[in-house]
């Protein structure tokens, strides 16, 4: 099943190679196994994509893959079923509504989660054999957009950049994208690159000051949306200073004259006016892209989630095509996708406005060329309803059942309100997902158990065109089964025995390299013959690989456009002429902020994995709203507040972080909470269903909104050993609750705006019930003694309580130790976790011990956790620049080891170090910068190594 690395193990273990499933990075890892168990896990030092790199999230995979929390059996109608009874209800389903109503009422909404060889099956299904085209999937709210600008421009949806021109530009561009949180193993290569290349400059693009920006030469903090105006602005400036390569605009592009026409308007003074910069900002800008050798354009979310994203895209490409930094190392466009495979469900067919192996559903001979190399039954004949329209169909009844696999719609689409009344009044609906419980589950007639990450076998396609393999590594627990042998039983159980008769994953990617390559003769840059014919020993054994894989190229490509040859029908680009627009929605007296969003560096997506562990939970444990501290002295709120954010849609209750990493006119809020984690914390709530016109894509980066401060009377914190399921329902309203995973414990933090008389006793029965449940379970009835835990029976909790004139602190002890705290206070709660935890791991509890606990003092709070790998606080961090003098993040590596094992936390260092340094030119540099920025400039950042020299 799995190719066994060559590596120094025990005996008992086998080192497998896989791939993270985690963003768009696509790293390569090495599990150790052992009597079925995961017990060890390292970065693969020979994978192209990270070399032995690892983010944190990717360092504590094994620390989240317990099978807590995971749907282990198919459940119908709310009751556990067979799988022959959960197929046989789907297939009677899905063939009923397709006869009655036609192929169009029914859909699937998938997932970049999915490998390669699912999407495959799901697309096969249901556009070559149900006959619609109604498959989107969750990378069309990630990367549409771009796949839009490529089409446009190339002729087809191909990444001409490769990691490693990162490494050899002159000139990194970072615009929309926060690497170092959301790439970080990228953006560790791309700090490499910069400290032995003194000549390489990077500029950071973006309307907050983000982590990436420490490492930036120059950081525009442009308006949110106005990206196409900025580099219109720079195609204008290139022709006005000689800055395009006329030799290779007229050998190898088409319709340049009209776009260069449609960037006449936008001098560099109309473009700083529409962009908020400084003229000056703007054309150091404009001059490092005319100057440099070479340039990258690295773009993520805060190019594509935008209703121009398409027109954001092209203006990219237009500015590379001219100036012939494309195709050669170290220059192109390079957008970077969020998820791990989010390229290889592009391949396929993922997307409703396409067919399998890039060709064109809106092509009639790519349609027939489709239909006969799988010799289905039929064809979709015309592009499926995109992801917001399909829950808008869906919401009118056209849609009558939805199969949604591995995502949450319900967190990660706009306007939530709305999804959620389409899937309450949609006539059918099934989920198949690892997870037992989600927002989207909720909602599911039918649940399909899939497996997960370290059970998943196949392939993922990562962001420079690299196919790696995902080897299982553990039997999947349970019912679970492969989300490819879930599609392709029911396509057989639906009447369509031909064609999914399956038995490995690698027969299922042998037909996809196979159609890559059928009456392709060059037309189309994917190409995988190379790759036909592996026989399951090949493909066990194959090695990450970019494509094209052909006879041309038998080992891969990295530069897939060196030749100057596009895709299409005269084999030159095209220029996009572009019309620079702003987000559809403006701020209004009601709505005065715009809302931006985005990842935190150890989170991902809406928590399922990641929130499983402390480790990662304790660098950002609560939802917050950032705000500049004008805004926040204006609206009377300070850090610690809870603020209620309002938009025309919705509304979320989250903490207030007051930093000016915003300007006065924006906002920014985490995307990652769902009603798992939290009461009132899902983004989702303040975006409508605003698309680009061109890709489908929602504006996810841009709402107006408003925010106020809600009045607080009560705080408590609880630290259980298990989830308190009932809390959620039996608080009273205006009560906000977050929960996270502490190192001992599951902890609520519970904010009411009124005080309420009973919620010691409240918390009490919530306690009891939870900690009885959970000693019951690890109480072995047909034994004298216990299983797992302490105490002999499921009912012997002992309470103690505590109070004083301004807290209360209740206890449960089970045989003399402490098993759940909960405190509470009329003022908020800064509680020291270690603390805590140094009671509850406490094996036995005497009588002093436990009066000394109720009457102490809680220690100092030492702030977030900054360093996940070695455990270092703010406060450590914080006095050791302050109070012992160290000035570099390699120092603090020394004397804190912060920042020395998987890199992470380097760019949050840096920004401490140039918050806190006590130097007093130091402190006046930046207090320059700062106040440029408050009397309406455009946010700096210092060079790097200049800012290291003037703290010195």
């Amino acid at each position: 099943m799995s190719i066994l690395k060559q590596k120094q193990t025990s005996p008992s273990e086998q080192c497998i190679a896989t791939t993270c499933p985690y963003c768009g990075v696509g790293c390569g890892i090495d599990v150790n196994v052992a009597q079925g168990r995961a017990v060890k896990l390292e970065g693969s030092v020979d994978h192209p994509a990270n070399f032995g790199r690892l983010c944190v999230k990717g360092t504590n995979l094994l620390a989240t893959n317990d099978h807590s929390g995971r749907l282990l059996h198919p459940v119908v109608d709310g009751e556990q079923a067979s799988w022959p009874k959960a197929i046989t209800t789907v297939a009677d389903k899905f063939n009923q509504i397709i006869k009655q109503h036609g192929p169009e009422a029914v859909a699937f909404y998938v997932s970049g989660q999915l490998l390669t060889e699912d999407y495959y099956v799901a697309n096969k299904l249901i556009k070559g054999y149900i006959g619609s085209a109604n498959i989107d999937t969750n990378s069309r709210l990630c990367m549409s957009a771009a796949v839009a600008g490529y089409k446009r421009a190339f002729g087809e949806d191909l990444v001409p950049c490769s990691y490693e021109d990162l490494e050899q530009t002159e000139l990194l561009i970072l615009t929309g994208s926060n690497a170092a949180w959301t790439h970080p193993v990228l953006f560790q290569r791309i700090e490499r690159a910069k400290r032995l290349n003194p000549l390489m400059k990077v500029v950071v693009v973006d309307p907050r000051r983000t982590a990436s920006a420490e490492l930036a030469d120059l950081h525009l903090a442009i308006e949110a949306g106005t990206d196409t105006a900025l580099y219109h602005g720079l195609l204008h400036y290139l022709e006005s200073h000689d800055g395009i390569d006329h030799q290779y605009v007229s050998a190898h592009t088409n319709n340049f004259a009209a776009c260069l026409a449609s960037a006449a308007p936008w001098t560099v003074a109309v473009t700083a006016t529409f962009c908020g910069v400084s003229e000056s900002m703007l054309t150091a800008f404009y001059q490092a892209f005319l100057q440099a050798p070479s340039a990258i354009s690295f773009y993520c979310m805060g190019i594509n989630q935008s209703s121009a994203g398409a027109d954001k895209c092209n203006a990219i490409i237009n500015a590379h095509l001219a100036t012939g930094k494309i195709g050669k190392p170290g220059s192109g466009p390079f957008s970077i996708t969020g998820q791990p495979n989010a390229m290889g469900g592009r391949e396929v067919g993922g997307l409703a406005n396409m067919l399998a192996a890039h060709l064109d559903i809106e092509d009639s001979e790519h349609r027939a060329l489709v239909q006969s190399f799988w010799q289905s039954p039929t064809i979709a004949k015309k592009p499926g309803y995109k992801a917001v329209d399909l829950f808008d169909k869906i919401a009118s009844g056209q849609v009558k059942a939805v199969w949604i696999m591995a995502t949450n719609p319900v967190v990660s689409m706009p306007n939530r309100a709305k999804i959620e009344q389409a899937l309450k009044q949609c006539e059918f609906v099934v989920v198949s997902d690892c997870a037992q419980s989600n927002d989207t589950l909720s909602f599911a007639d039918v649940k399909l158990p899939a497996t997960s990450w370290s059970e998943k076998d196949g392939t993922v396609t990562n962001s420079e065109r690299r196919i790696s393999r995902q080897r299982g590594m553990l039997e999947a627990p349970g019912q679970a089964k492969h989300d490819w042998q879930i599609i392709c039983e029911l396509a057989q159980a639906m009447g369509h025995e031909q064609g999914f008769d399956f038995s490995h994953p690698g027969e299922i990617f042998d037909e996809h390299a196979r159609l890559t390559a059928f009456k392709n003769n060059g037309s189309r840059a994917l190409d995988l013959s190379g790759l036909v014919d592996l026989g399951r020993a090949g493909y066990d054994k194959l090695k990450p690989v970019q494509w094209p894989v052909n006879q041309a190229n038998p080992n891969g490509c990295q530069q897939v456009l060196a030749n100057g040859h596009y895709y299409t029908q005269n084999a030159k680009a095209n220029f996009i002429a572009l019309q620079p627009s702003l987000p559809k929605l403006s701020t209004s007296l009601d709505y005065p902020l715009v809302l931006n969003t985005g990842r935190m560096r150890d989170q991902w997506h809406s928590m399922t994995r990641t929130g499983k562990t402390h480790v990662l939970a304790a660098h950002s444990a609560q939802p917050e709203v950032t705000m500049h501290p004008a805004t926040a002295e204006k609206l009377a709120i300070e850090s610690g507040d809870m603020v209620r954010v309002t938009s025309a849609t919705g509304q979320i209750s989250v903490q207030a972080n007051v930093s000016t990493d915003v300007s006065k006119r924006q906002v920014f809020v985490p995307i990652h909470w769902s009603k798992q984690f939290a009461s009132s914390a899902s983004v989702a709530l303040l975006f409508d269903s605003i698309v680009d016109s061109v890709s489908g894509q929602p504006e996810l980066k841009s709402s107006p909104v408003s925010c106020e401060k809600i009045e607080i009377e009560q705080y408590a914190l609880i630290h259980s050993p298990t989830d308190i399921d009932a809390l959620a329902t039996q608080l009273p309203q205006g009560c906000h609750w977050v929960k996270y995973q502490g190192e001992s414990s599951v902890i609520y933090s519970i904010k009411c705006e009124e005080e309420q008389a009973d919620l010691i006793s409240k918390v009490k029965a919530l306690l009891n019930q939870a900690l009885d449940q959970h000693f019951a379970v690890n109480f072995d009835q047909d034994s004298a003694s216990q299983a797992a835990e302490p105490g002999g029976s499921a009912m012997d909790n002992v309470w103690l309580t505590y109070a004083n004139a301004t807290s209360s602190q209740l206890s449960a002890l089970r045989d003399n130790r402490f098993v759940a705290l909960a405190f509470f206070s009329a003022k908020a709660l800064v509680i020291d976790e270690s603390w805590v935890n140094e009671i509850l791991q406490q094996a036995q509890t005497s009588d002093e011990q436990i009066n000394a606990v109720l009457h102490s003092k809680v220690k100092q709070n030492r702030g977030r956790k900054i360093c996940s790998c070695f455990c270092v606080y703010e406060k450590d961090i914080i006095d050791a620049i302050t109070l012992e003098g160290v000035d570099s993040v390699e120092g603090l590596g020394n004397q804190l080891k912060c920042g020395s094992n998987c890199g992470s936390c380097k760019s949050e260092l840096s920004s401490m170090l140039r918050e806190h340094l006590v130097e007093a030119n130091a402190a006046e540099h930046f207090a320059g910068h700062s106040a440029g920025h408050s009397a309406g400039q455009s946010e700096q950042v210092l060079d790097y190594s200049l800012a290291k020299e003037v703290a010195a």
